[in-house]
């Protein structure tokens, strides 16, 4: 069974930094196109970033500037990385992608990663 796994998160003071990777698990599954989300509490879930398979990226204002995504398929594992965090980056961060075999394909969210930024 494939499944999308996370890693990366923790707490970290503003201005810092930290970097999120996305690999699926089963591993006859590649990542095809790839997004990491996040939701704070109360609030939507939202999109931050997107990758195609071939490499091709587009942001959400909101992060434009210090957050980029980035993938290795070699090592099937889509990453963020998240530079000047601020307090209002407090979230649980998720991946979401597509994901291809030879035989079928599948739409998968990973189970999510805490970013807490201290002020």
């Amino acid at each position: 069974q494939v499944q999308l796994v996370e890693f990366g998160g923790g707490l970290v003071q503003a201005g810092g930094s930290l970097r999120l990777s996305c690999a699926a698990s089963g591993s006859t599954f590649s990542i095809d196109a790839c997004g990491w989300y996040r939701q704070a509490p109360g609030k939507q879930r939202e999109l931050l970033a997107a990758i195609t398979k071939g490499g091709s990226t587009n942001y959400a204002d909101s992060v434009k500037g210090r957050f980029t995504i980035s993938r290795n398929n070699a090592k099937n594992t889509v990453y963020l990385q998240m530079n000047s965090l601020k307090p209002e980056d407090t979230a649980v961060y998720y991946c979401n992608a597509d994901l291809r075999s030879t035989r079928s394909s599948l739409n998968a969210w990973g189970q999510g990663t805490l970013v807490t930024v201290s002020s």
